[in-house]
């Protein structure tokens, strides 16, 4: 009984983690997608705000081919040095949009190969996801099926046990966290390491009865040791006299 409850609390345990592990590895996919989209949102950004400048750099030179035009038809030296400071001024102005586009061009490279980058590693990433979701849903079906078998087994085993002892057996192994049998090995409780009262461990070897380790109260079984025949199959030779 306790060798199948403690295969079923295995069961149980990996059962519950593997939804964690599938919900860890979705948020880490979630996570490089919004990054991944940031940056795409990052790299339009910068290609509208190029696009803007230019359009400003345009318009500014066709104010420039205009006010030229104009200069033509100066009558006098106060109105050719008036159109010649507009254009300055718009020459200027295409400058620091030129300057501007620069350092766009500047930010948009790091963020193109980001985005590149970012896109491939997450197209490999989502098959591996896939993959591990597949193989999780296929483990937790195999262990479903295996903790399904175990419990028939448990129930089994419980119809042989009298109630007495189930009873106590199932209230150990609430109280000591899933452990209720321990083995006397030399005089002692295997799980809380006392040592037995000597009469209590004659008792115990005979085995007419379920014992309780009197420090821990789990339910002790005593193993007696192997001899020589036990292990061949020849009886042991005699002693020399």
């Amino acid at each position: 009984m306790q060798d199948v409850d403690n295969q079923i609390a295995e069961l149980t345990r990996e059962i519950s983690t593997l939804p964690k592990h599938i919900a860890e590895i979705a948020r880490k996919l979630e996570a490089h997608e919004r990054k991944l989209e940031a940056d795409r949102a990052a790299l339009a950004a910068n290609q509208k705000d190029r696009k803007r400048l230019e359009g400003e750099i345009q318009v500014q030179q066709q104010k420039i081919s205009k006010l030229k035009d104009q200069m033509l038809e100066a009558k006098t030296n106060e109105q050719y040095r008036a159109f010649q400071h507009e254009i300055e001024y718009c020459e200027k102005e295409i400058r620091g949009a030129e300057d501007q586009i620069l350092d766009l061009m500047g930010e948009s490279e790091p963020l193109e190969r980001n985005v590149k980058a970012a896109e491939a590693s997450l197209k490999q990433e989502k098959v591996q996801v896939d993959a591990e979701k597949q193989q999780a849903r296929e483990r937790t079906a195999k262990d479903q099926s295996e903790l399904e078998d175990l419990q028939a087994e448990r129930r089994s085993i419980a119809a042989q046990m009298t109630p007495k002892v189930l009873t106590a057996y199932d209230r150990v192994r609430k109280l000591r966290h899933g452990v209720a049998v321990s083995e006397a090995i030399e005089g002692r409780c295997s799980q809380c390491h006392m040592s037995l009262r000597l009469q209590f461990f004659q008792d115990l070897k005979r085995g007419e009865q379920v014992m309780h380790c009197e420090s821990c109260s789990r339910i002790l079984y005593y193993n007696p040791p192997a001899t020589l025949e036990n292990l061949t199959g020849e009886p042991a030779p005699a002693a020399r006299g």
